[in-house]
């Protein structure tokens, strides 16, 4: 069975003491039946660290480039999706990352972007995984004050 494997980053930024969660619109293809709104993410490269894809695919689809990891947060979800027949299993990491700048540039595979507040990100994110990388990462933010 073909496997992938991608990775990418929760980004947030703090506006008046709260953070705003960036969410990027997907549309649909061949890999996704319907259109859907996540986190940035992309396929790791050869020789490429997970961070480096992170935030080589942030700048890609975003052209964020100020990104600053959060310590302590790395997480991993697994499925499996079908295209042309065949089925693939994907691994996909997930980083927290913050940034300062709210100027986002998307890249021509996607159809929109979106700063949102927890409650609004969480009601927008349509997979359950995605779901939950938001609560754990907005739960650590919280206990870290920032």
């Amino acid at each position: 069975m073909p496997r992938e494997k991608s990775t990418g980053a929760i980004v947030y930024l703090m506006e008046e003491g709260e953070p705003l969660y960036l969410l990027l619109h997907y549309p649909t293809t061949k890999r996704a039946k319907k259109e859907y709104w996540d986190f940035p993410k992309g396929h790791v490269e050869e020789g490429e660290t997970e961070k480096a894809t992170a935030t080589r695919e942030i700048a890609e689809e975003t052209d964020l480039k100020d990104i600053v990891f959060i310590e302590g947060f790395r997480e991993s979800i697994q499925y499996f999706f079908r295209v042309d027949k065949k089925t693939i299993f994907k691994t996909a990491v997930f980083f927290l990352a913050k940034t300062k700048n709210k100027d986002v540039k998307i890249s021509p595979e996607h159809q929109g972007f979106a700063w949102l507040a927890y409650e609004n990100a969480l009601a927008r994110l349509k997979f359950a995984n995605a779901r939950r990388l938001l609560k754990k990462a907005h739960r650590l933010l919280g206990k870290l004050g920032s």
